[in-house]
């Protein structure tokens, strides 16, 4: 189905809105009342009516409950609008104390001004909601989405449900959490049941996961890579959430969740090196890569290349490769290249070299 483009206009929103607190009120006087509403209160609330729907007009454009994208209600719009109905349901409250003092009479009972607050705030976030959850629906069908397991039922865990959840970009919905802790077992978060680790390959092979994302930051480095392990056998693929330090301004964000790292599985602290101690050795000498042409020889020579060495031999038997290097390696002019076709097992083939050695 296509949906359209454009938002929804603000105007229609504020309409919508002020519709709601009208039915609101009325919805406040059947249920004070019982549904037999007595003929004094009727005759009272059209004036009512209209004294509440001024006051919710006046707070609505104070607070521009209308501005926000219905589409991408957030819990910070459901906080907005919670506070401009309380702000105005206090005012309410405010004109009934000051007509009591002055005439006697109360204008709205206490208790209408309650039940319509309740209501109001409660349709107002409801309708929102629903809006919110039928975008997403119809835009990315549950069927569609890929099934995601979160590793981590803590805080983080949760954190990592709803970025997932409010990113209309992402095609994923969260079918299960997974934790070390038996007390959390067959408990849910948000709706979304916890299982023991002890059920991972159950899960596995019954929901067809496509992504595991590691929301914990204490995992073991070996529980990680046996984690690794079993999913490449159920071809799932693992994600991780970063430290909460590289979060931005204090925020997961789906962009921020990557593939797992080769040293997040490493049984010991990533080697960092002396950057200015290295420098110091690389800068301006020449500088011979044995193996040059091969994947880890040739990763080695782009990262040297960073040192500003005076000149580095590339030395590999594999001659192709050799030439696809130097190709490669012609963009970088401060250093030079000089490439050896020799074995590095062969003496002979190898004097050459002795001069830089």
């Amino acid at each position: 189905m296509r949906l359209p483009k454009k938002n929804t206009p603000r105007w229609i929103i504020f309409i919508i809105d002020i519709g709601i607190c009208i039915f609101s009120i009325f919805l406040a006087y059947l249920l004070r009342f019982n549904f037999r509403i007595p003929e004094i209160d009727m005759k009272d609330m059209p004036f009512v009516i209209g004294f509440i729907i001024i006051v919710r007009i006046i707070s609505f454009i104070l607070g521009k409950t209308y501005a926000g994208i219905i589409r991408y209600t957030s819990s910070e719009d459901a906080q907005r609008i919670f506070s401009v109905i309380f702000l105005g349901s206090t005012i309410l409250g405010i004109t009934d104390i000051i007509t009591y003092k002055t005439s006697g009479k109360i204008i709205i009972p206490t208790s209408i001004v309650i039940i319509d607050f309740i209501a109001t705030v409660f349709l107002m976030v409801a309708a929102r909601t629903l809006v919110k959850v039928l975008y997403y629906e119809l835009k990315n069908p549950s069927r569609a989405k890929n099934k995601v397991i979160v590793y981590g039922a803590g805080e983080s865990g949760v954190i990592t449900l709803r970025t997932l959840d409010k990113d209309a970009g992402s095609k994923f919905k969260v079918v299960a959490f997974i934790d070390d802790d038996k007390k959390k077992k067959g408990k849910k978060i948000e709706g979304v049941k916890i299982h023991h680790t002890d059920e991972l390959d159950e899960l596995l092979t019954d929901m067809e996961i496509t992504f595991i994302i590691i929301s914990t930051a204490h995992l073991p480095a070996s529980r990680k890579q046996k984690l690794v392990e079993k999913c490449l056998s159920y071809n799932t693929r693992v994600l991780n959430v970063p430290p909460i330090s590289s979060w931005i301004n204090g925020q997961l964000s789906f962009k921020q969740i990557k593939k797992i790292k080769i040293e997040d599985l490493l049984e010991r602290d990533e080697i960092v090196l002396d950057k200015e101690k290295t420098y110091a050795q690389l800068y301006g000498k020449t500088i011979l890569v044995t193996g040059a042409a091969g994947s880890i020889g040739s990763e080695l020579v782009r990262q040297i290349i960073g040192f500003k060495p005076k000149k580095i031999v590339l030395l590999d038997q594999a001659e192709s490769a050799i030439y696809d290097l130097v190709n490669e390696l012609k963009e970088y002019d401060q250093t030079t290249f000089e490439e050896v076709i020799a074995d590095i097992r062969n003496q002979e083939s190898t004097y050459y070299c002795k001069e830089y050695l």
